[in-house]
């Protein structure tokens, strides 16, 4: 029966990236198989030892020798974060409003909320321009969900699509919707009556 070969290298097996070249240890003529940092600060860069020097080096090892208490707490804390920055929930980029936009939603999921928000902003902006029109026609303008000033084309393209929306034959004869199918007729008659009458002023007004 044929063996398999293990080829895991085992715990003390040299770097296979090592250099060739001698022990960096004074008068070691040992090949470098082992790596170990030069210093907290270049944590990157290696002496390259044999075994028996670099378990020493390593046994001499203190990452924190010569920083204060202060220091090394300071140190720890920014390990827990991967040393990038933090702050307290509502202060710095925490405050930032979130955005799905910067949120990869291949499912959609986030839609629904999305468009929502966009239709309670849209409401809101509309209630702001409200607030300009005319005390007569505010209501009105709050049953057809319009901001003032509005034109005559924007009045029409409204009416139909709540007409389309809320007429009873639409809702099975609903009684409901027949109510706010009437509360809608109305609305549109007084803002087309103020349009026109408006617009009739303004024409005379020209014509003078």
């Amino acid at each position: 029966m044929m063996k398999r070969r293990n080829t895991r290298h085992r715990a003390f097996d040299p770097d296979p990236d090592a250099p060739d070249r001698c022990c960096d240890m004074h008068d070691c003529d040992q090949p470098a198989g082992y790596r170990a940092p030069r210093s907290r600060d270049a944590l990157n860069t290696y002496f390259w030892f044999c075994l028996e020097h670099v378990r020493e080096y390593n046994s001499r090892w203190d990452f924190y020798r010569g920083m204060s208490p202060g220091q090394i707490e300071a140190h720890i804390r920014a390990d827990t974060s991967w040393n990038r920055p933090s702050w307290k929930l509502g202060q710095g980029n925490a405050a930032h409003a979130f955005s799905e936009e910067e949120v990869l939603d291949p499912l959609d999921l986030l839609k629904g909320a999305a468009k929502a928000r966009a239709r309670s902003h849209a409401r809101r902006q509309q209630e702001d321009r409200r607030a300009e029109a005319p005390d007569a026609l505010k209501y009105p303008l709050g049953v057809l969900d319009l901001g003032w000033p509005v034109s005559m084309d924007e009045l029409k393209t409204r009416y139909k699509d709540l007409a389309r929306q809320h007429h009873p034959d639409a809702n099975g004869g609903d009684r409901k919707a027949e109510e706010r199918f009437k509360g809608i007729n109305i609305a549109y008659t007084t803002v087309r009556a103020h349009l026109v009458a408006t617009a009739g002023r303004d024409h005379m007004a020209r014509s003078a």
